[in-house]
């Protein structure tokens, strides 16, 4: 729950719980329990217990009778589906994306803040086998990620400043290693346009990402590219991927009228 919450009284809490029990589930979880919930929550077994029947009964949750469990129901997907038909900035730059992915035998994709962590909207991945595919949808952490830093990096002031705090809040012992780099990665971007990770999220992968010139339905999207470390060391590949996404993105934002 964010830390102002509190001192709203237009702020509805219990749909906010309902909220954070469905962004429980972590990638490749198929079922959480009543108890695994309130672990991660910090919600009592009671508040949980009535949170995970009304999400059942609204087909948000699903139950699995034999194992005393939950699984997310239908209704999560169609929450998304609005949000991505309407952003056309997909089908514009899926094209182009597709066409960098291939050339880097790795993966191209198109994320944006929620909370404290960037979310896929858009991917594209090259025929190759990749240590990791991303997908839409796929979270990934702000501070250790290239395209969190770049998020970072272009976030207004204000609104930098609160997900830092955020991350603080969440978790102070890593935030006060990983902060510094972050840092970094702003300042570094302003020198030459992009950010990097150079396999501190996956050790298998080097990541280059760069933020769009101006929000896109008033929200930043962030253009991210993955190559798997097996293609050579990170300078060559640094050398190669970081200005063809530079003009990637470029050239997305000549199409959606922005230069």
């Amino acid at each position: 729950m964010p830390p102002a919450a509190e001192r709203d009284r237009q702020f509805a809490g219990t749909l906010a719980s309902g909220i954070d029990l469905l962004l429980a589930y972590r990638p490749g979880e198929a079922l959480l329990g009543n108890a695994e919930f309130a672990r991660r929550t910090g919600l009592s077994k009671s508040t949980v217990a009535r949170l995970t029947h009304t999400l059942c009964a609204l087909g948000y949750l699903r139950r699995d009778a034999l194992l005393g469990k939950y699984r997310l129901g239908a209704a999560v997907l169609s929450m998304g589906y609005p949000l991505l038909a309407g952003m056309q900035v997909r089908q514009t730059a899926r094209p182009l994306m597709k066409a960098l992915a291939d050339h880097v035998g790795g993966a191209v994709s198109l994320g944006l803040r929620e909370r404290t962590r960037m979310i896929y909207v858009e991917t594209a991945r090259s025929t190759d086998s990749l240590v990791v595919t991303p997908d839409i949808g796929a979270a990934l952490p702000m501070l250790t990620t290239a395209i969190g830093r770049a998020w970072l990096a272009r976030a207004p002031a204000a609104e930098r400043t609160e997900v830092l705090n955020r991350l603080r809040l969440e978790d102070p012992a890593a935030f006060r290693q990983l902060a510094p780099a972050a840092e970094k990665a702003r300042q570094d971007f302003a020198r030459r346009g992009y950010c990097i990770n150079r396999g501190e999220w996956r050790a298998q992968v080097y990541g280059f990402a760069v933020p769009m010139l101006q929000p896109v339905d008033a929200q930043l999207l962030v253009v991210n590219c993955g190559v798997p470390a097996r293609a050579g060391s990170f300078a060559a590949v640094e050398k190669d991927v970081a200005p063809r996404l530079v003009a990637l993105a470029q050239a997305i934002e000549g199409l959606l009228g922005m230069r």
